[in-house]
């Protein structure tokens, strides 16, 4: 009796060791495994896309192999939609995301973030022969083209407009182009980007947000991030202060958005 006892005691014990490894602190698993799988878009250039030989390449790409090597590990990207980052860091599908999340007060409230690596405007982009909207406030009853959930939805909602939801830059220029949506919000520099490429396209900003957004990587809340993000924030500092991110921004946008 006292066998069977101790046996089935030493069972508990061992499942319990095994919860405790299975939830504990993130950044040892992560280290233990050597990689870190970061969710990404791939859709959002300069950000995060594919080149000519559909390599994923961007800023935020090289942002997170930067950080990855500074934790020691391997950075393995899982791609989807943006509706469906925050759901898979919900569900620990993935660790972290690096793709031009700014920090909002909604998303600070369900998520720790890291400290910022990238500073943006958010960008108010109509048809170049549009008379009807000269700043956010012109937006009330209009309809804009946005992701689910991007903080430019939220922006534009906030404004009074009607969100129609798109997955990717290009196709929401595209419904503006042919005005199926009066406008979008987006990030300045990723307008920029895509005029680089498409000079021709009949755009303009007609408005820029005063204060700039703070660009980071949120975490799940807990102790079980805790030491992962006390990490990624020294490998942004030593990445900021050795020149890396500079580096990486002014390849990616033509100038330095990390300071």
């Amino acid at each position: 009796m006292k066998k069977l006892l101790f046996v089935a005691l030493a069972a508990v014990l061992a499942l319990s060791g095994c919860k405790k490894n299975a939830s504990g602190d993130l950044l040892s698993r992560i280290k233990e495994k050597g990689e870190i799988v970061v969710a990404t878009e791939g859709t959002w250039a300069p950000w995060t896309f594919h080149d000519e030989s559909n390599k994923l390449v961007g800023f935020d790409v090289e942002v997170a192999q930067a950080i990855a090597e500074k934790l020691g590990v391997k950075a393995v990207f899982a791609e989807t939609e943006w509706d469906g980052i925050f759901a898979g860091i919900d569900s620990r599908r993935y660790d972290i995301t690096c793709n031009g999340v700014e920090i909002t007060d909604e998303r600070t409230q369900k998520y720790d973030f890291s400290a910022p690596y990238g500073y943006i405007h958010t960008a108010l982009i109509v048809r170049n022969d549009t008379t009807d909207i000269n700043d956010f406030a012109d937006l009330k009853g209009k309809t804009t083209a946005n992701s689910l959930g991007s903080t430019y939805a939220m922006q534009a909602e906030s404004y009074g407009a009607k969100v129609q939801t798109i997955d990717t830059l290009e196709e929401t220029l595209q419904l503006v182009e042919h005005r199926r949506v009066d406008a979008t919000l987006n990030a300045d520099v990723s307008f920029y980007d895509y005029m680089k490429v498409h000079p021709e396209k009949p755009f303009k900003i007609i408005a820029l947000t005063k204060d700039a957004s703070q660009v980071a990587i949120p975490l799940r809340k807990g102790e079980e991030t805790a030491s992962l993000r006390k990490a990624i924030d020294k490998a942004i500092a030593d990445l900021s202060a050795d020149g890396t991110l500079s580096a990486i921004s002014v390849k990616y946008f033509g100038s330095d958005i990390t300071r």
